[in-house]
């Protein structure tokens, strides 16, 4: 009996032990986190947007039939660079060659009857209503030669600009329909480039409009994550918003001397300037309630307060702060999970020089 009950206050001991609160013997000896507070830096820094764009040809344009007829000459190939009014292709002309002749012969004749009639006008023979009704089947005449000389001028494709032809959707010897398209012709001299910009950022850009046209600068990233070799410019804002998407649509121009840039490709517009006096904090000292962010400043009786700020930009390892902290301010950088509001704390300072000298980001 002795036994058993010795047993149970040795199990009774174990259970004891185990229980929270009940270590005598492991106590947790680590020290708080030391507090570390510093102040926004005021600095010039180079803010970088951007956005996922479209990339057209200035011009693009499907190359159609106006007549019907059979394709009997291609004068170009795929892919091939034309100049204005180079020959592309030809349709079988022998209708429409037939036709101007006809319309020519009767335009001889109706001459010839005018030439006639005012002949015998001037030596009045003739009344000048009989002149009248002779000199306007002559306009009529003119008009239907002037019409068939169109006709068998369509008969051959010219191009309109200078430019890079696109495939073939018939080939020689097929029958070409009215409004059938042939190929497609694209000017890629300069590019057009379409990228979406939401509401916030378009009134940003036009409040600053007339400053940032000074010193942004306009690149192109392309697929294989290079920069295109030329600087663009913003060179329209369309009119209206997309009401689904809360966006509108920006248009930057490059020049494209190289033919490196084809219409339908793909890359991201990078739109770059130098903000001056800037307020920036390693983005390490702020914290997240909701949608909200917060720091805790430090007033100068060295009590901690909770305060909302607004980021104006996010940068690598910074934020930009629009409004909430000043340069004067001072606010908790390390330890800030050991900080309540309204706490009186012990901290060292820091510089912020020599806390941005730590971080990742370029200043300008």
């Amino acid at each position: 009996m002795m036994r058993f009950s010795a047993f149970i206050h040795a199990v009774l001991a174990l259970v004891l032990i185990s229980l929270p609160g009940c270590h005598t013997q492991r106590e947790d000896h680590r020290q708080p986190q030391k507090i570390v507070v510093t102040k926004p830096e005021a600095m010039p820094i180079t803010v970088t947007e951007r956005y996922v764009c479209q990339i057209h040809a200035q011009r693009h344009i499907k190359i159609r039939a106006l007549e019907r007829g059979y394709l009997d000459a291609i004068s170009i190939k795929e892919g091939q660079a034309v100049k204005k009014d180079d020959p592309l292709f030809q349709l079988m002309p022998v209708v429409y060659k037939s036709k101007l002749d006809v319309e020519l012969a009767e335009l001889d004749v109706a001459q010839m009857q005018y030439d006639y009639s005012k002949k015998l006008s001037d030596e009045k023979v003739v009344s000048k209503n009989e002149v009248s009704l002779v000199e306007a089947k002559l306009a009529r005449a003119k008009a239907q030669a002037q019409l068939a000389k169109a006709e068998f001028n369509f008969t051959t494709f010219r191009a309109p600009f200078d430019g890079i032809i696109d495939r073939f959707d018939l080939q020689q010897g097929g029958l070409v329909e009215e409004g059938d398209t042939l190929t497609s012709l694209s000017d890629n001299s300069v590019m057009w480039v379409y990228f979406n910009v939401p509401e916030a950022n378009y009134l940003d850009y036009m409040d600053e409009r007339s400053e940032r046209e000074k010193n942004q600068k306009v690149e192109l990233l392309l697929a294989n994550r290079k920069k295109f070799s030329q600087a663009g410019k913003i060179s329209a804002i369309e009119a209206d918003f997309n009401n689904q998407t809360g966006n509108i649509s920006f248009r930057a121009d490059f020049p494209n001397p190289d033919r490196l840039l084809r219409h339908g490709q793909t890359g991201n517009i990078l739109i770059s300037r130098v903000k001056k006096d800037a307020i920036v904090i390693p983005q390490r000292a702020t914290f997240q309630i909701l949608d909200k962010r917060y720091v805790y400043v430090v007033d100068k009786e060295s009590v901690a307060h909770q305060r909302e700020i607004k980021v104006q930009n996010e940068l690598e390892d910074i934020f930009v702060i629009d409004k909430g902290l000043d340069v004067d301010d001072k606010f908790v950088l390390e330890g800030a999970r050991q900080v309540r509001d309204g706490d009186k704390i012990e901290y060292e300072e820091q510089s912020p020089q020599q806390v941005l000298a730590n971080l990742k980001f370029h200043a300008e």
